[in-house]
Order: C-alpha cells, then structure tokens, then sequence
C-alpha cells in the first residue's frame, strides 16, 4: 500500500510506493537519465529553454499541435488519466482543460526538478497530483486513460518493457493507454538522414522504434487488449492506442 506524503516545505506529493525505500530522490533518477539526459531533463538552464511551445514544436518539425491533438482523440471528460513523464511546453495543462473539471490527472516522474516544475505548470488544478515515481513503476490506479508522449524513445530496452507493461496493468475495463512516439520514416522522407544524425548524436535508444513496434513490448501477462495505429508526417511518428476489453 502505497503513503502520499508531502515533503516538508514543498507542495510536491510523494507517493512511497513508487520510491520504494527511504532513499533520497536524487538517488532514485535513473542510470541512463543521469548519464544521456541530464543536459536535456536535470539542468535548469534546459528548463529555461526548451519549456515553452515553440521551441517543442521546433523540436518535433512543427507537429506538435497535431500530435497533442491525436492524444485529445482520446480523451474523454471526466477521465481518471495518468501521464508517464513530464512534457515541456503546456501540453499537461491542455490535457487537464480537455479532462475538464470532473476529470483527474496523475502526473509521474522520477526527476525532482521535473517534478517541481511540472507542480507550478498544474497549482491551478486541484484534482491534478504530480507524483516523484519512476514510469516503470507507477501507481497501481485503475485508470481510464494512460498517456505516453515521447518517452519511449529517451529510455532503455527493458525499461521500454517495463513501462508499457505497467501502463496496461493500470487500465480499467475499457481503459486506453495512449502511446505517442517516432516511428519508421518512409524512406523517401527528407528528414531520414537528419533524424539519424540526431539519434545517433543525442537519442541512443530511439532508432530501434523505427524497427520494433511498441505493442511487441507488451509482456504475456498484460491485460486483454485491442491495439490500433496511426503514423503521421511521413511515418515519422506514430500513435499507438491500446484498448482493454471488457
């Protein structure tokens, strides 16, 4: 059984069924995020730069507005949603303004100064918690919705595993997990030596999306569920929602 506290002289909640032991927050980032990703996640000065929409839209060749729309596809007011990781840019705040006041969000993340900027972004939501949690292991829910928006791709192959299996476990008779990331370009697509440029320089774990589909990461003891698929600008992206039976 999981115990929120809050940490003295912050509003940040803390769920301790997800740090497991009373190990410092710091100490729970992981190895390949320390090592890959702090330049991008874990140093203010990215925070200064790289949280405004523009710059996120820059970053996916002008698509972000469409792919956050793609995930508004599958909204529903009033859904109890968890999203795996922060998202720069206001992409949590529209979510929450979609969920609408009956709506809940539970946003995780296992970067303290993630977690601390993403608790500003959402003070204005009284039923959005923002929880220091690792998505490999997230509450145990049950949820409507389950949104991952670009994080596959920053993380390594048994943590892909691992956070597609538990984002399933958490879903609800007739929950969705929403899974938006790259995927395989065409191959006349302009953009395919550059992005391969750009992985091989910043992204190590994301070229193997180009060739693997996410739902192969689901695990035998998954729940029942019906995928569907959509890809977008070329193929360079994609959506992947999978639907729990019942």
């Amino acid at each position: 059984m999981s115990v929120e506290t809050i940490i003295p002289g912050e509003t940040m909640v803390v769920d301790r069924g997800c740090l497991g032991a009373e190990t410092g927050a710091e100490d729970r980032v992981p190895n390949y995020l320390n090592d890959i990703y702090r330049w991008a996640y874990l140093n203010p000065l990215a925070l200064a730069i790289f949280n405004h929409r523009p710059i996120v839209s820059a970053i996916l060749w002008g698509n972000y507005g469409r792919l956050f729309r793609a995930v508004l596809e599958e909204v529903r007011p009033g859904d109890r949603t968890m999203q795996l990781a922060a998202v720069y840019g206001p992409f949590s705040a529209d979510l929450m303004e979609a969920l609408g006041p009956a709506g809940s969000l539970d946003l995780i993340e296992v970067a303290p100064i993630q977690v601390e900027m993403t608790r500003k972004k959402l003070e204005a939501y009284k039923s959005a918690r923002v929880l220091l949690c690792d998505a490999a292991n997230p509450p145990q829910g049950p949820y409507d919705l389950v949104i991952s928006f670009f994080l596959l791709h920053e993380v390594p192959e048994d943590f892909k595993a691992r956070i597609v299996d538990a984002a399933l476990s958490r879903l609800k008779p007739g929950g969705r997990a929403v899974f938006v990331d790259y995927h395989g370009p065409e191959r006349w697509h302009p953009l395919r030596p550059v992005m391969v440029k750009v992985f091989d320089w910043l992204e190590p774990f994301a070229k193997i999306l180009w060739s693997r589909e996410i739902d192969s990461y689901a695990g035998s003891g998954a729940p029942d569920v019906v995928w569907r698929k959509r890809t977008y600008f070329g193929g360079l992206y994609q959506k992947l929602v999978a639907e729990r039976r019942g």
